[in-house]
């Protein structure tokens, strides 16, 4: 049986008018999902943010930068801002968003392994794969970096490995 929802499962344009429906999706999807300026401060996120990096507060993330808002240990040890520790001009993460920003630029899964703070305050390490990509809206560009924390399906690899 076809009906219109069945033809169009290719595509999302049958929701272009129900952001509630596509907000619920959003929040739902266990990726991280950031949107960053160019300065890369948080402008919005899903609510995989908090699962995977932090358990901070809504209002305390917006507009913070990136290794700020996902509790980068280099930014919390050197007690520095995003952009400034001595890291951050060899991070992964930050050097595939600019890339995406300045050269449109499509990052897919590329893979890294970072030390974050955790919920508890506790510094560990994270296998991580992210992808980015110069994203437009309303005459503004916008970076949307998608994270995935990999790190138990990479250590149970590894484990079965050995």
């Amino acid at each position: 049986m076809k009906t219109n929802l069945t033809m169009t499962n290719e595509s999302f344009n049958f929701l272009r008018g129900s952001s509630d429906f596509l907000n619920t999706i959003l929040n739902n999807i266990t990726s991280c999902v950031l949107l960053l300026d160019k300065e890369m401060r948080l402008r919005a996120f899903n609510d995989a943010l908090n699962t995977i990096f932090t358990s901070k507060k809504e209002e305390e993330l917006r507009y913070q930068k990136c290794g700020e808002a996902i509790g980068c240990a280099h930014q919390i040890e050197e007690q520095k801002e995003c952009g400034e520790t001595t890291k951050c001009k060899s991070c992964e993460l930050r050097i595939a968003a600019l890339t995406s920003y300045m050269n449109n630029e499509i990052i897919e899964k590329d893979h890294i392994i970072r030390p974050f703070f955790d919920t508890n305050h506790q510094k560990v390490d994270k296998h991580l794969q992210f992808s980015t990509r110069l994203f437009l809206f309303n005459h503004e560009k916008y970076i949307i970096m998608i994270i995935e924390d990999i790190t138990n399906l990479t250590e149970s690899k590894a484990r079965n490995v050995n």
